[in-house]
């Protein structure tokens, strides 16, 4: 019987010692070089020459460097950027997307947002800054508790089913809007005792075309969506006009999404009575943008994904992604040209 190929794995990104190990040891037939780069003329032609798997973040080197090339695990979960690469039409060629790994500290980033926003932390602070001790303190800062609140959910991918677990305790009424409302299991990759695979936390599932009608129950909303073609521009004036009045609003998936301008204008109206944003349609978000003075509205430099054990995390699920395709299995979270995520 013939002996079978080594599987040439590269990889630009740096991953812990532990897991480097791990990943030589799924399979004798794997050979993993790690060789960092930020650009792709860093890397030596004969790697990309020989690579059938490549781990990257940005790194998308042309067809013609890559002839064995059959799989692209990416580091993000977000890779829309990868539809702006000739590579992405290589036949054959499977894209990998790192969805799920990140939902832990996601979950974890907007549990506390919502809790800060509805405890008028912001607020607080502004006190605090002005060394007062307000007699007006118990109309100013009282709070919309998240305890038997009505939450809904734009998107119920990885991260969002991880808040619909975290909030459980809170005995919140989970609601989610999703582009296939008919099948509510996540097939995606999910981590052990997080998330909502099977969905069982959610009151209601809604198909999004019917968004507007679930805002207008939703005491705080969330959104994870992905951006695509059908999801720029989605939560737009007549959106944010639907929103129950006093609602406060959280968004960390991706900028163009959310119309800035009708965001703020509704704060400013006082229609909502709080936003948190972690991404914009413009990053970095210029000294000079608006949005900076918007009240009640807490801005974070798109750092709603960071964790010490990213890499760590995300090398678990390429090791499981691995060991599929050393398989012949499907691999977990396919990118879909079509869908854009």
């Amino acid at each position: 019987m013939a002996k079978r190929p080594n599987i040439e794995v590269l990889t630009t990104i740096p991953f812990p010692e532990s897991i480097m190990q791990r990943l030589k040891a799924v399979n004798p037939r794997i050979k993993v070089t790690l060789f960092p780069a930020q650009t792709v003329e860093e890397v030596p032609l004969e790697l990309w020459n020989k690579a059938e798997v490549l781990y990257t973040d940005i790194l998308l080197p042309g067809e013609n460097l890559v002839p064995k090339l059959r799989w692209v695990q990416f580091h993000y979960a977000g890779i829309d950027y990868v539809l702006d690469s000739p590579l992405s039409l290589k036949p054959g060629l499977t894209l990998t997307s790192m969805s799920g790994a990140s939902a832990i500290q996601e979950g974890e980033f907007i549990l506390m947002m919502l809790l800060s926003m509805g405890h008028r932390l912001p607020e607080l602070l502004v006190n605090q800054s002005k060394q007062e001790w307000p007699i007006d303190r118990w109309d100013r800062f009282s709070p919309t508790e998240l305890t038997n609140s009505t939450l809904g959910l734009i998107g119920y991918g990885s991260i969002a089913r991880e808040v619909a677990r975290l909030v459980q305790p809170f005995n919140v009424k989970v609601l989610a809007a999703k582009r296939d409302a008919m099948h509510p299991v996540d097939d995606g990759y999910t981590l052990e005792g997080h998330g909502d695979p099977d969905g069982n936390y959610f009151r209601r599932l809604y198909p999004i075309e019917a968004l507007k009608t679930m805002l207008k129950e939703c005491d705080f909303v969330v959104c994870t969506l992905p951006l695509t073609p059908a999801t720029k521009d989605l939560i737009n004036d007549e959106v944010i006009r639907a929103m129950k009045p006093g609602a406060f609003f959280v968004q960390i998936s991706r900028g163009g999404i959310v119309d800035e301008n009708a965001l703020a204008q509704a704060l400013t109206e006082k229609r909502l009575s709080g936003a948190a944003l972690d991404v914009f349609g413009q990053e970095p978000l210029q000294n000079s943008s608006p949005l900076w003075k918007v009240p009640n509205l807490i801005l974070t430099p798109h750092v709603s994904g960071f964790s010490p054990r990213y890499k760590e995390r995300a090398g678990e699920m390429f090791i499981e992604n691995l060991k599929r395709y050393l398989h012949e299995e499907p691999l977990m979270n396919t990118f879909n040209l079509e869908r854009h995520y």
